[in-house]
């Protein structure tokens, strides 16, 4: 039994790097996020530091995603700033990416092993968001 690798996405790889080697300036931006949607563009994100608490760039993405007419993602990656490279979707922003896009696929791990991976793998067993709402007819 052979298992299959999903495909790397480099090329989004390279547009979050991008946008975290232009735009991740001081402290209060240190994350890129760069995510291809359905109809194959890409849309971009910075994260917006904050003592307490503010968006991840993968939260950031989402409405960015959405105010260009994205509402559905097919990959999503998070580049750090200072050549940090790839960096996996925190806690919150797995459980967020789950209920906005069961289907999506993450690139995660560093150098040479950089792989995609659904979303699912990286929350099992989770809480779906949508479980609770009950169909009111």
């Amino acid at each position: 039994m052979t298992t299959q690798t999903p495909h790397v996405d480099h090329e989004l790889i390279e547009a979050a790097a991008h946008v975290a080697r232009t735009r991740c300036q001081g402290d209060n931006h240190t994350m890129a996020a760069a995510a291809r949607a359905e109809d194959g563009r890409i849309v971009t994100a910075v994260n917006a530091y904050h003592f307490t608490g503010g968006p991840c760039a993968e939260l950031v993405l989402i409405g960015a995603a959405a105010s260009q007419g994205a509402y559905e993602l097919h990959t999503i990656v998070a580049v750090g700033d200072r050549d940090r490279g790839v960096v996996p979707p925190c806690g919150r922003c797995r459980q967020v990416l789950l209920d906005y896009f069961p289907a999506l696929k993450v690139i995660v791990g560093n150098g040479d092993r950089v792989r995609t991976v659904r979303i699912t793998d990286l929350l099992p067993e989770s809480y779906v968001w949508a479980d609770h709402q009950l169909d009111v007819e």
